[in-house]
């Protein structure tokens, strides 16, 4: 097995899909039991009916802005710091707190590789017995942490480099000579111009894998250029590891242990293979159960399957937010807002709100996609629906399916800011 971590990535994917769906009751009724808070959120829910994807996507979806009003929501009054979703308590199986900007609570739990990042740093090239640069945060954020732990499950030492002290930064790495570097793609190359302007080689530093920032193919082609061939991984401090990158650099691989859905902004919908829509993501870690947790990133799942062999679903990556929340003549809309419009007519299969003008002279269009030629009053009716829901005036034009882009915009802010 050297070119995959384990045998479950080349599993035939119906095997796989029948593993995660049997998983998924017995998750749910888990998270029912041990969480407060998805006690609530599932109250209505029987946990042996959640058996199919289809079964899966009538749960709620509970989104970061939405954990963090529970979670600020019960430390108010004198509850818990995580507002009721970890199904653990502190001691010996929660070695590590983390907070995140809000703040945010993360619990950390005592599994081998909690974070599963094992996997990512495998494809990325790294192997046992090698020494990683981990220059992730050490403090507040999980990120050092979800490193380091899947760096040792893989069987590698580890370097806490951190962040800052660029000097020390490349003394580290001259003299300990690792394999790689994992962190920020920022971060390495000011390591690497800083080395340089020291005159300090570091051939050792010959792949890394990235996280936190983009990775454009300008930056990726930077570092080719100075020898380093860089991977790119796609986790959350509340879920951990979701998908990465392999040498097929053809959009990353799902991690083996959540179960990923692409919804329409603002709704719990999924949309059909290929659209762009917010990532939605199941886990199926016993400590911090999530369910039907909303990223508010954007990305789409990919056709086929991975050259490398790997048989798992890919997505294209990071492609943006997915709260597109927006103030129109002083009145917030919101994505579910424009669903609900739509849902109120069957001949609409899409929309999106487009909002033009200068500041103080909002206007607002609301382009439907329909096969209908010219639906009897149609345009009028929306038009109505959209006061009756937004409480605002809007404008309506019927285009034909497949006209509006595939951007998992469902609000368009094209308003000029100058």
């Amino acid at each position: 097995m050297t070119d995959f971590f384990d045998a479950l990535e080349t599993r035939d994917p119906a095997q796989r899909e029948a593993a995660l769906l049997a998983a998924l009751p017995i998750q749910v009724a888990h998270a029912k039991l041990a969480s407060p808070a998805f006690a609530g959120i599932l109250k209505d829910v029987n946990p042996a009916d959640v058996c199919s994807r289809a079964a899966l996507a009538q749960l709620p979806v509970t989104r970061k802005h939405e954990l963090l009003e529970l979670q600020l929501s019960s430390r108010q009054r004198g509850g818990s710091v995580f507002g009721g979703f970890s199904a653990a308590g502190f001691g010996a199986h929660m070695p590590r707190v983390f907070a995140s900007p809000g703040p945010i609570y993360e619990p950390e739990g005592t599994a081998n590789d909690y974070w599963r990042m094992a996997r990512a740093i495998f494809a990325a090239g790294f192997r046992p017995g090698e020494l990683i640069h981990n220059s992730f945060s050490y403090h507040f954020v999980p990120a050092g942490s979800m490193m380091e732990t899947g760096a040792h499950a893989l069987g590698c030492t580890v370097f806490p480099g951190g962040t800052g002290q660029t000097e020390q930064q490349v003394q580290a790495m001259a003299e300990l000579k690792p394999a790689g570097y994992i962190g920020t793609p920022s971060f390495l190359k000011i390591i690497l111009e800083k080395a340089a302007e020291m005159g300090v080689a570091l051939p050792s530093v010959t792949k890394a894998m990235f996280g936190g920032e983009a990775y454009p193919p300008s930056l990726r082609d930077w570092f080719t250029a100075h020898g380093v061939d860089g991977y790119q991984c796609y986790a959350t401090a509340d879920l951990g590891s979701i998908a990465y990158e392999t040498s097929a650099r053809d959009g990353l691989v799902l991690d083996e242990g959540v179960l990923l859905e692409i919804v329409r902004p603002g709704t719990g919908d999924p949309v059909a293979e290929g659209e762009v829509g917010e990532v939605v993501v199941t886990t199926l870690n016993p400590t911090y159960p999530l369910i039907r947790f909303g990223t508010g990133d954007l990305s789409a799942v990919l056709p086929g399957l991975c050259p490398t062999g790997r048989s798992n679903v890919r997505i294209k990556g990071w492609m943006g937010r997915a709260d597109q929340t927006t103030k129109i003549r002083g009145m917030f809309v919101h994505p579910g807002q424009v669903d609900q419009i739509a849902k109120r007519f069957p001949e609409v299969t899409k929309a999106r709100l487009v909002v033009t003008g200068e500041m103080a002279n909002d206007q607002m269009t609301l382009k439907v996609e329909s096969a209908c030629s010219g639906p009897d009053g149609l345009a009028q009716k929306l038009m109505d629906a959209i006061r009756d829901v937004t409480k605002l005036r809007g404008k309506v034009e019927v285009v034909l399916p497949g006209s509006l882009p595939n951007d998992g915009k469902v609000i368009e802010d094209a308003r000029s800011y100058k």
